[in-house]
């Protein structure tokens, strides 16, 4: 779905990651797999894995606040919460009112988004809507995953995965500055590539479920790879048509952090020099909802956006979902 949106633009970010680090070393004590393969074909080395008493709540709230004070404002003055989130702390309430909660933004509506590792993509789109339509005035969206939570630590595929948060405050822009565009598509013929059998009403839990582990995640990897290495170049093509805005322009992609390999595929399709393709997932491993705003918020920190500036972020999760989205920094 083509989708332009005006007058809304990110005036500040917030990040945070538990203390605790996992090594690709550590984790060749528990499965059969290699440090080395592991960073080659997927860019990690290590990530961070929430203390036993941090609930996703924990980590956005941190992120949030981060990203309030970064963009000037008080808890009182953020209108509306969304959490973008794949591991909510309960399945009632929202994790984004355990959020509000936390961070005492009593004002704000609060609800929860699902799009898996697209989350805070889906949740910044959400979000341009109500500042563009006059509804609210600043928006704080956050993506928080604990995925340590569904993993099956005694699994191969338990390298993908760490604990994040990220956060950006979305509010009022002029005309010339801000999101330019946003492409999102759903595709749910792939919906069970990536998923979590049981916990919900289809297969509710039950001692079956958690003796047949169930509750962690499941992942067919080469069809995420052969999927995403289609359909992120796709979409980018059409969102920077959308936008009138060519490759050469783009100062950073910021993408979601999905495996080293398939944003270099990405790149090289799209003819985006890689040097321009920002990651973090040597340190942080695919934080799902968390990776987009917690690297935005390293890059920004850093220092390394400008007025002008134009950066692309793209991303690709579970349902299918994947999109892409243009802005102009301001």
């Amino acid at each position: 779905m083509k989708q332009l949106v005006r007058q809304a633009k990110i005036i500040g970010t917030g990040s945070y990651l538990p203390e605790k680090i996992v090594t690709n070393k550590y984790l060749e004590t528990l499965v059969e797999t290699n440090d080395t393969w592991i960073y080659e074909n997927l860019g990690i080395r290590e990530r961070r894995v929430a203390a036993k008493e941090e609930a996703s709540s924990d980590l956005g709230a941190k992120a949030g606040r981060n990203a309030i004070e970064n963009a000037g404002l008080t808890p009182e003055e953020i209108d509306l919460i969304i959490v973008a989130t794949s591991t909510p702390d309960r399945l009632a309430p929202s994790t984004a009112c355990i959020v509000q909660d936390k961070i005492k933004a009593y004002n704000a509506v609060c609800f929860d988004l699902a799009a898996v590792c697209s989350g805070f993509l889906y949740g910044m789109s959400v979000a341009c809507q109500y500042v563009a339509s006059g509804v609210y005035d600043n928006v704080l969206v956050i993506g928080a995953d604990t995925f340590s939570r569904i993993t099956d630590w005694e699994r191969r595929d338990c390298v993908f995965f760490g604990d994040g948060a990220g956060a950006a405050v979305i509010s009022h822009a002029e005309d010339s500055e801000g999101f330019l565009a946003f492409r999102l598509y759903s595709d749910g013929r792939g919906k069970y590539n990536f998923t979590v059998p049981a916990g919900g009403s289809e297969m509710p839990a039950s001692k079956e479920t958690i003796d047949k582990k169930l509750h962690y995640y499941q992942m067919n990897g080469k069809a995420v790879y052969e999927t995403a290495t289609k359909v992120l170049p796709t979409v980018i093509k059409e969102v920077l048509a959308d936008s009138k805005i060519t490759v050469e322009q783009i100062k950073f992609l910021i993408p979601h952090q999905p495996g080293i390999r398939i944003l270099k595929d990405t790149a090289r399709i799209i003819g985006l020099p890689f040097s321009k393709v920002m990651t973090n997932m040597e340190h942080y491993a695919n934080t799902s909802a968390g990776t987009i705003p917690i690297l935005l918020d390293e890059v920004n920190r850093k220092g390394l956006l400008n007025k002008g500036d134009i950066i692309l972020f793209a991303a690709i999760g579970s349902g299918w979902t994947y999109g892409a989205s243009v802005i102009k920094w301001a």
